[in-house]
């Protein structure tokens, strides 16, 4: 959860909503990545997303059975259903997301029943951190 810490600054000083992410299996980094929709010009590329593609291009495989996906922020909807999709084996966040949380907060995309796929998620880990980091983003922002 630190080097996803890490990895959400440098996203805060790029301008973009401080979260970051990295996909670890058998102790191995497969993949890391922060958000990045502004410089990217792309919706989907939050740091999940990203992550997921760096892991999975470095699997050479799309599934990323018995990964854990590191987060410092609780996935949306989007997020989580990719999560599920590469079959991801456990999720572990910061900070909860009370707008757009997936997991717990809104929805629970990821232990949705009628998916063929569930995720254990485990949510509060560092999580004072993350949201003092995305809680000073925006006031910032804010003015």
């Amino acid at each position: 959860m630190r080097r996803a810490l890490d990895l959400a600054r440098h996203a805060a000083g790029a301008g973009e909503v401080p979260v970051g992410a990295v996909v670890v299996r058998d102790g191995v980094v497969l993949g890391e990545g922060w958000n990045g929709p502004i410089g990217c010009c792309d919706p989907t590329a939050h740091a999940e997303v990203q992550a997921l593609r760096a892991a999975a291009r470095r699997a050479g495989n799309y599934r990323l059975g018995g990964a854990t996906l590191y987060v410092t922020l609780e996935p949306c909807a989007m997020c989580a259903g990719a999560i599920v999709h590469a079959r991801i084996a456990r999720v572990v966040y910061g900070a909860e997301d009370p707008r757009a949380g997936a997991a717990v907060s809104v929805f629970r995309v990821l232990s949705e029943p009628r998916l063929n796929h569930r995720v254990p998620a485990e949510g509060g880990v560092l999580a004072a951190e993350c949201a003092a980091l995305l809680q000073e983003f925006f006031r910032t922002r804010r003015g």
